[in-house]
């Protein structure tokens, strides 16, 4: 069985390495400018080059977003960071505007950098993808929008060297194709511009002109409505379909998201790959470990988009604006001496607690912390402050790049 490549996000270079240690064959992630995620850290120019490095060595893929619509004001700016990437030579681009698009032609030069085109293109129909092979481009991100049975019909219709990447797993937009105007209308940052203030998230209610502060709720709730607030994309359990359908890309959104995030994610999708491709059987056998396994991050609740038809009302969350966790994230095991790890942590955690350390291979190893040493090697009841520098005694199958969590009760934020 030829497995589709598995793409995780990466908003900074740690996260990257996660990601690629837990089992993506490619990440994507964005410069300091013209990407759609100017929220997110961000890579510079020598992080990106030090990601590739990283990448490469280990046999995986770099792909960078410039898939902002540029105005004017914009073009001079692009042109240059494009010439910049040029030199730094990612395995691809991701480009939606068209103008960016024929500026990446003129000047990727170096014989190793694809073009992408990003969902932000609106690519839903096979005329579509047949148009960017044409001019050159080598693959194309499907919209969210498209059903299983499209993405069949798309693919019986386009050169076979033709990629087809297409979205799995994470967070859902209102608009179509994420082509989003709520963020620019309501605080001036422009979603196709890379701010987003993800505003479908919010909490709506009716008010009457002539009745100011009069808040009625759009359904019977006394809460109001979150009218735009999906529910996450999850097809952990629907792969033998999009196998099945011939995508050659399986993306996971999430290009703001935690090392824990991404580690647990890939992991998962990448563990049901590898079984499916050793036996359908033995894949649909585990789906339930691989759902319950994503389930130990932080998530909204789950739908399978529009993968089985036109998403129902129960697509969408209409009476809360929360996220459940199963996990809280510990940190990174950075180094281990004498048996004793160094993390920077990134939550509270307390001596008598029992963390767990999550191997790349699937295994999560219990801890108990009997005892917890400072900076300075001095012991200490608890670790209070994020980035705090701590040690604690773990077990011989630790090792550097392991990340530790402490499993949760299902909780709102």
């Amino acid at each position: 069985m030829k497995l589709p490549e598995l793409l995780a996000p990466a908003a900074n270079l740690s996260v990257l390495k996660t990601a690629i240690r837990y089992g993506a064959d490619a990440v994507y992630l964005g410069g300091e400018s013209f990407g759609l995620r100017a929220g997110a850290d961000n890579f510079s120019n020598e992080e990106i080059k030090e990601g590739i490095r990283f990448a490469h060595e280990r046999g995986k893929k770099v792909y960078v977003t410039v898939n902002i619509f540029a105005h004017d004001r914009d073009l001079d700016g692009v042109r240059k960071y494009l010439k910049e990437l040029n030199v730094i030579a990612p395995d691809a681009l991701l480009i939606a505007d068209p103008g960016i698009f024929s500026m990446a032609k003129e000047i990727l030069t170096n014989g190793k950098t694809d073009i992408h085109i990003s969902t932000q293109a609106n690519n839903t129909n096979y005329e579509i993808f047949k148009f960017w092979h044409d001019l050159g481009a080598s693959r194309v991100v499907g919209a969210r929008e498209l059903s299983l049975t499209e993405i069949k019909d798309i693919k019986a219709h386009i050169p076979s060297d033709l990629e087809m990447e297409i979205f799995v797993h994470g967070a859902m937009c209102i608009s179509y194709s994420g082509r989003c105007l709520l963020s620019n209308y309501f605080t001036g940052r422009d979603a196709n511009q890379g701010q987003c203030t993800h505003p479908c998230r919010w909490q709506y209610a009716v008010m009457e002109e002539t009745r100011p502060g009069e808040y009625m709720p759009i359904e019977e709730n006394d809460r109001g409505t979150f009218i735009f607030n999906s529910k996450d994309l999850n097809m952990v359990g629907h792969l033998d379909d999009l196998v099945d359908a011939g995508v050659d890309s399986l993306k996971i959104e999430g290009r703001m998201k935690t090392d824990l995030y991404v580690g647990t994610v890939v992991r998962a999708y990448r563990r049901a790959l590898d079984d499916l491709a050793e036996s359908p059987d033995r894949y649909k056998a585990h789906i339930p470990d691989y759902e319950a396994e994503i389930r130990e991050c932080t998530y909204r609740q789950f739908t399978t988009g529009f993968f089985y038809g036109k998403p129902s009302d129960e697509a969408q969350i209409y009476d809360e604006n929360t996220y459940e966790k199963g996990a809280t994230y510990i940190g990174e095991i950075e180094e281990i001496n004498d048996g004793f790890a160094k993390i920077s942590q990134k939550n509270k955690f307390s001596v008598g607690e029992t963390i767990e350390i999550m191997k790349p291979d699937g295994d999560n190893i219990p801890v108990r912390i009997d005892k917890l040493f400072n900076a300075d090697r001095e012991p200490v009841e608890s670790a209070p402050h994020p980035k705090e520098t701590i040690y604690f005694e773990v077990p011989p199958e630790a090792e550097p790049g392991d990340l530790l969590r402490r499993r949760e009760m299902v909780v709102n934020l």
